[in-house]
């Protein structure tokens, strides 16, 4: 598992801020339908860009909780949403909500389901807290989706499985609809967000990820240290050539609770 520590919530600032990662959170966001005056559950909350965000949606007679485990990412959500004070951050888990039953409208999760260990129980937890017809949005990456040019494939491939460590399941968005409707929701919608590159930007999901998963493959010791930086120096070294070429599917799955 990934350990957001102060210099990876520092990146995660960075890289959440820029096109790839806002348009990802502009389609969960739109899929939720944030209303004023509703109570809105905003699990994995991470450094608060969404939280703002609903906060703003909702206004001062609403109310949203942002539930978030690590005590760095739920530092810097609390600095961007100081002004909100219909807004609560607090420590928590998907498969363990801090909430009474029936008292949210509408919960939300990106880039949060991967890590779970068990998909369905977050699922019924969730549905526990939703009232009746609450909407229920789920954004997660099918890392098959995956598409990365590289004139090494071998070494492209073990960088590819020293990753899959980093989290549970890399194909949350073909598990969801059955799981949700075993729970007792009506599936909405499953749209895709495809993000593709053909620059190494600053702030792009690409550069986030060879940041992430050089670190990642060192720290666990997947992948030998010269190896690791050898790919991502690659990676760089066919940007400067126009050869760079990313792309990944996002997958934004809404249903709710009937």
């Amino acid at each position: 598992m990934l350990s957001f520590d102060a210099k990876t919530a520092r990146l995660l600032d960075d890289v959440y801020a820029g096109s790839d990662c806002t348009r990802r959170r502009q389609e969960s966001f739109d899929a939720l339908k944030p209303a004023p005056g509703e109570v809105i559950l905003d699990i994995g909350a991470g450094n608060g860009l969404l939280t703002g965000e609903l906060a703003r949606a909702v206004g001062p007679s609403g109310r949203v909780i942002a539930v978030e485990p690590s005590a760095d990412m739920r530092a810097s959500a609390q600095a961007r949403c100081a002004g909100f004070d219909w807004v609560e951050i607090v420590d928590g888990t998907a498969d363990s909500l801090p909430a009474p039953a029936e008292t949210i409208d509408k919960a939300v999760a990106v880039q949060v389901f991967e890590y779970l260990q068990d998909i369905p129980r977050a699922v019924t937890e969730v549905h526990r807290v939703l009232r009746k017809d609450g909407r229920l949005v789920i954004g997660d990456i099918h890392f098959d989706s995956l598409v990365w040019h590289t004139d090494n494939p071998d070494r492209m491939a073990r960088m590819q499985i020293a990753w899959d460590h980093h989290f549970t399941t890399r194909n949350v968005p073909a598990q969801l609809p059955a799981i949700l409707r075993a729970t007792g929701f009506c599936l909405d919608a499953v749209t895709p967000v495809t993000v593709c590159d053909y620059q190494l930007r600053p702030d792009g999901l690409a550069r986030m990820m060879i940041i992430l998963m050089r670190d990642f493959a060192i720290a666990g010791g997947h992948v030998p240290t010269a190896e690791a930086t050898a790919w991502a120096d690659e990676q760089t070294a066919l940007a400067a050539q126009g050869r760079f070429f990313f792309a990944v599917t996002h997958f934004v799955t809404s249903a709710r609770k009937t």
